[in-house]
């Protein structure tokens, strides 16, 4: 790759002619369908941007200048560009690059980027501060259409547009239904528009018409509403942006030449690029959303190189678990973020489709969209990854939990999910939902606990949440129909005379195995699985402790405010002999991203980490004199 050779940073690509930038974008094309491919990560997002990140660095003298990019989806290209090329092969592993932006990583990722539809916030934030300490550097936040359907964009915007802050927002428009604009007249369309003597007209046609008496305003409003026959501008301007476009992201001479002209405008500027996702790459072009994200895969026929799963996944259990249950009660209702295939909605999809309802990546509105359902007699399941319900936390309190609605929120991607890393880690869900009033929350330590999960949930009657990993499930066979589960109850699978673990989740396989280490070490476990984190089974945890003087809880789960403190504050509501509890779970800090079984182990969770623990805590607590009740 000899242009990518010569450039370091961006510096390095500013030095060039703007003749070779297309070359200099195919060649960033290149560098990540080679690294992707044999690491696996996010792709589409980022070919469909190489053009647009390669003039955006161009035109702009980054870092100096804050480029703020959405999610983090589209910014390989920019990593390439920023002097992490060397690093791609290892994007997403251990010690690696990250997936997403961050700030620690590079000076050129100006702000953390996970979750969608924040990027206009912080840029405005970030254009404040420079104004604010009379600075003169450009701000730009680059968005996909999609995060322009979570609220939180639109805050900005408005409030963009209210303060007039100097600020360009980049909508990167990857939807095909739009490609139409792009063509000869969209190209004509947008010199005009960028041009000062268009604008200069516009400034003095608006003068002009405010003077005519009484009608001069709502003259102005037909005027600027007759615009948007040429320009989809209307809501942008409407919030106080200047708008631009549509252009052709894909044509890098037109791309420099528009941003090179806005560079100079003043106030807030919306400037709409439109991309093809997957650009470069046609088995990605053909198929967007197989190729957002991947595992390895081979280059030249796209087919991907992981090995067969030896059990379906958890998803695949809910997914298939959910039109079983939607067959027997046309009540139930599917609500998923945008994410249809993470979560397994899209057979929902495809075979009850007035029944399903993809609100855009908007967490919020999805959950209190399922209460106003649940009001009328609906059994909405709210499908959501664990990170991202974390944005709903008012909506699942205020307008589920308050009014006992009976909304159903399946966890996807509970616990430490790998590759993706800290942004996405479901880490915390325990911890913040055990604490809301009203509401079930279980965990299933296995596959067939799942379906009978989702079945008691639909049951309840009241707003109820499970939670369950990403990946491979157990492999235990599943029983032929779903069954309710008496809620608040575990089960207590062997019983030990020196220490029981309590297992909450699927780290119940890992206890297995650690209580088989322990007890070749001559120290009797016994095992709960208590299913339940809310209602916590107070019964068999009085049970169990009367049995032994030692107690192991074990989650996939931050160790602050998560299902070990549960059982501390179960225990210390009763009167017993005295007990001594240990806790492992996630610790009290981010977790990178790597392989998720290398980060169990990491973090103390892989079933011979357990053992070691287990095993030399009771030997040091051996050594301590008695009448401890509770140790953690």
């Amino acid at each position: 790759m000899p242009l990518l050779d010569q450039i370091h940073s961006p510096a390095d690509l500013r030095k060039l002619h703007p003749d070779i930038l297309p070359d200099v974008a195919q060649e960033v094309r290149e560098k990540i369908l080679e690294a992707v491919s044999q690491v696996g990560g996010h792709l589409g997002a980022s070919l469909g941007a190489a053009e647009l990140t390669t003039a955006l660095h161009y035109v702009f003298n980054t870092p100096e200048d804050r480029l703020v990019w959405d999610t983090g989806h589209q910014g390989y290209g920019h990593k390439v560009l920023t002097g992490r090329s060397p690093q791609l092969k290892t994007i997403r592993q251990m010690d690696g690059i990250s997936g997403f932006l961050r700030r620690g990583e590079s000076v050129y990722d100006t702000f953390g980027a996970g979750h969608a539809s924040t990027a206009i916030s912080a840029a405005l934030g970030m254009a404040v501060a420079r104004d604010q300490k009379k600075e003169n550097h450009k701000v730009i936040a680059i968005v996909s259409d999609g995060c322009l359907t979570g609220g939180m964009a639109y805050e900005a915007l408005q409030n963009a547009g209210n303060l007039g802050t100097d600020l360009l927002v980049v909508l990167n428009d990857n939807q095909m239904f739009i490609s139409s604009r792009v063509g000869s007249f969209g190209a004509m369309l947008s010199r005009l528009l960028t041009r000062k003597t268009m604008r200069q007209a516009e400034k003095e046609i608006k003068n002009f018409v405010l003077k005519i008496p009484v009608l001069g305003h709502r003259l102005l409003r037909v005027l600027q509403r007759a615009k948007v026959l040429l320009s989809p501008s209307m809501l942008f301007e409407e919030l106080g942006f200047a708008y631009y476009g549509p252009i052709d992201g894909h044509d890098t001479r037109s791309l420099v030449a528009t941003l090179a002209r806005i560079r100079e405008f003043k106030g807030p500027i919306f400037l709409h690029v439109v991309t093809q996702k997957g650009k470069g790459y046609p088995p990605a072009e053909k198929n967007p959303i197989k190729y957002h994200g991947l595992a390895r895969f081979d280059l030249e026929t796209g087919q991907s190189l992981g090995a067969p799963a030896k059990a379906p996944t958890y998803t695949e259990v809910f997914s298939k678990t959910l039109l079983t249950l939607a067959e027997q009660d046309s009540s139930i209702i599917a609500v998923t973020a945008a994410m249809p295939e993470g979560t397994g909605l899209d057979a929902f999809r495809d075979k009850y489709p007035k029944r399903y309802y993809d609100v855009g990546l908007a967490e919020q509105h999805a959950v209190t969209f399922a209460a106003g359902a649940a009001c009328d007699g609906l059994k909405p399941v709210v499908a959501i990854y664990s990170t991202f319900l974390q944005r709903s936390f008012d909506q699942i309190l205020h307008d589920a939990a308050l009014q006992k609605l009976p909304v159903v929120f399946a966890l996807d991607r509970a616990g430490l999910v790998g590759e993706d890393g800290p942004t996405h880690h479901g880490a915390f869900d325990l911890s913040y939902l055990r604490l809301i009033p009203n509401l079930i929350v279980m965990a299933p330590a296995d596959e067939n606990e799942l379906q009978h999960m989702l079945k008691t949930a639909l049951c309840a009657r009241r707003p109820a949440a499970l939670r369950y990993p990403r990946g491979a499930a157990e492999g235990v066979p599943l029983d032929p129909a779903p069954q309710m589960l008496p809620i608040g109850k575990g089960v207590q699978i062997q019983k030990g005379r020196d220490v029981t673990f309590l297992s909450i989740g699927t780290r119940l396989s890992a206890c297995r195995k650690a209580a088989l280490a322990l007890e070749a070490q001559g120290i009797s476990c016994g095992i709960v699985n208590m299913r339940f984190i809310k209602p916590l089974d107070t019964d068999l945890l009085a049970q169990v402790a009367a049995q032994t003087p030692a107690l192991v809880t074990v989650e996939e789960n931050t160790i602050a405010g998560g299902f070990g403190s549960a059982v501390l504050e179960g225990l210390a509501q009763r009167s017993g002999p005295a007990v001594k509890v240990l806790r492992l779970a996630i610790p009290d800090s981010f977790v990178e991203h790597g392989n998720t079984a290398l980060l169990l182990d990491k973090v103390g969770l892989s079933a011979d980490k357990i053992a070691s623990q287990v095993a030399g805590w009771l030997q040091a607590s051996a050594a301590r004199p008695d009448g401890e009740k509770i140790t953690s």
